[in-house]
This record gives structure tokens, sequence and C-alpha cells, in this order.
């Protein structure tokens, strides 16, 4: 069974930093497609960042500059770090991955991060 297991979540004041880290396990060699949402209360699931299928990635305007997300394509694992931290970017973080031998789509059950002074 494959799975995403999303850590590094926490408390942080606005103006600081927290790094994100997503593993992924199961009998599957590759994620070509990883990436990042994250949803905040009364608030839709929205993209945070992604590497897409041809290795580009895309980052939402909001956290444009501010994030950065990287891959191991080895480990099987996708991190987000995170700089400068607003209280909007409050939210359930999740992790994303696609399995390009069985076309089909994984998520992490969420990590939190909380943006307060």
């Amino acid at each position: 069974q494959v799975q995403l297991v999303e850590s590094g979540g926490g408390l942080v004041q606005p103006g600081g930093s927290l790094r994100l880290s997503c593993a992924a396990s199961g009998s599957i060699l590759s994620m070509p497609v990883m990436g990042w949402f994250r949803q905040a209360p009364g608030k839709e699931r929205e993209l945070v960042a992604m590497f897409t299928r041809s290795g580009n990635t895309n980052y939402a305007d909001a956290v444009q500059g501010r994030f950065t997300i990287s891959r191991d394509n080895a480990k099987k694992t996708v991190s987000l770090q995170m700089n400068s931290l607003k209280p909007e970017d409050t939210a359930l973080y999740y992790c994303y991955g696609w399995v390009e031998t069985t076309r089909m789509n994984y998520w992490g059950k969420g990590t939190l991060v909380t943006v307060s002074s």
C-alpha cells in the first residue's frame, strides 16, 4: 500500500520559517508528480507548490518568492521550505503524489502549520 507521510508542521511566529517534509513508501519506484496543498479553516484546498510531470515547478502566487519546493527522487521525498511566514499561511498542509506506473493519486493526512505571534 502506498502511503505519504508529512512532518515538520508546528507553531511559528510571523516572519519565521518552517520546513515540511513528505516521504512516500510502498510498492512504487517513483512519483514524478509531487507537491503540497493546503487548506485553511473556511477555505477550499489550494495548491501551494508542485513538481509537474515535465520536472518544472509551480507555485501559488501567494507563496512565490517565500516558499521553495525540493525533491529527492531516489528517496521519494518532497520538502517545502517556508520562509517569511505570514498568519495567512496558517493551514493544514497536505502532501500530494502521483504514481507513474498506476497513474493513481495519493494524499498524505496533513500536517498543521500555525503562524501566530
